[in-house]
């Protein structure tokens, strides 16, 4: 599969890369990093965004002190209403990955939800009822072993992040935290404004939201710091060199997994690692260069991880939402989902 006309240059991907470590550094503090002036770099990123090549996001990792639940979805349509139901599930709130897959089912949704209940609540009032589906499996996840949707660049040299950490503090492992951080409803608004753009000023947050910049600043660092936000800077993939998204269902003993999904986050191709219900207690979501790549990466799967076992194999046909954002035909950014608030 050609990954199409690449916009993204290793300028580019470096900008990203960065902001992936440090998503509201200053311009002026990119700029002694990347080697490029605070204005050139604004220019850049303001080129990407518009034009629908990258995006930073925060969604909330919470619903008050509870941590958010995630499930994978996969609806069978009726024949030809694949697409239209894609677009109609895109636009849901709590869709977070919407892809027409190959294989038994037609779609695959990541799903995340405040809990079993608002889940079901989802699936049986809105998805079951959408006249394009014919049945919706479900396979909850119980444990997310890594931040979804979480690209790894990798472009910057070791000096360069080294020297980025110590200007910004970026990217650094969290102490540990014993309490999650209660989220107020400032938190949900701020969320909400930031889910389709994750460097808006604290200023332009407080006039929106009617407080102080002072305040907006303090409650973020105290959302980042408590493991509360994730954070999404991201290229569409059809022009980050990696444009095919697939998903890997595996079964692994249970006295295997730690070692297991250790092995597997070191993969390159891997993005999320989730454990599930069902039938398959792995699912593994890649992007991938090109198709031929799943068969290679099948491979070093199971070298990674003797213990595991592959139980099946879906290849994007094409991705209609990542996060907060929804995709066009041409797989660029086309505007982004508002969160719901409290």
């Amino acid at each position: 599969m050609s990954t199409g006309e690449s916009v993204l240059g290793e300028p580019d991907l470096s900008l990203i890369h960065a902001l992936q470590m440090a998503p509201r550094a200053s311009w002026t503090q990119l700029s002694a990093v990347l080697g490029v002036s605070a204005d050139t770099l604004a220019r850049r990123w303001e080129h990407l965004t518009a034009g629908g090549y990258a995006w930073s996001s925060l969604l909330a990792a919470r619903r008050g002190t509870d941590a958010m639940l995630y499930a994978w979805v996969e609806l069978e349509c009726v024949a030809g209403a694949s697409e239209a139901t894609a677009i109609e599930v895109s636009g849901d709130p709590c869709t977070l990955g919407v892809h027409q897959v190959t294989g038994d089912a037609d779609l695959v949704l990541l799903v995340v939800c405040p809990d079993l209940y608002a889940l079901d609540a989802y699936l049986a009032g809105r998805v079951r009822r959408l006249p394009g589906v014919l049945r919706a499996r479900t396979q909850v996840v119980t444990r997310l072993h890594n931040r979804p949707y979480r690209s790894r660049i990798e472009q910057l040299t070791p000096g360069q992040v080294q020297l980025l950490r110590e200007i910004t503090g970026g990217d650094r492992p969290r102490a540990h935290v014993r309490t999650a951080p209660n989220l107020t409803e400032l938190d949900h608004r701020l969320v909400a404004e930031l889910a389709g753009d994750a460097r808006r000023s604290a200023a332009e947050l407080a006039r929106q939201c009617g407080t102080s910049a002072s305040t907006v600043r303090r409650r973020l660092d105290a959302l980042t710091a408590g493991g509360a936000l994730h954070h999404h800077c991201l290229p569409a993939p059809r022009f980050s060199g990696r444009p095919v998204w697939a998903m890997v269902t595996t079964d692994v003993p249970p006295l295997e997994v730690p070692t297991t999904v250790a092995a597997l986050a070191r993969l390159r191709q891997t993005r999320l690692v989730t454990s599930v219900t069902g039938p398959h207690n792995l699912a593994v979501a890649l992007w991938l260069r090109t198709v031929d790549e799943l068969h290679e990466v099948t491979a070093a799967l199971v070298r990674a991880a003797p213990a595991l076992r592959i139980s099946g194999t879906a290849l994007s046909l094409r991705t209609h939402k990542i996060g907060a954002q929804v995709l066009g035909p041409d797989g660029r950014r086309m505007h982004h989902i508002r969160p719901d608030t409290p």
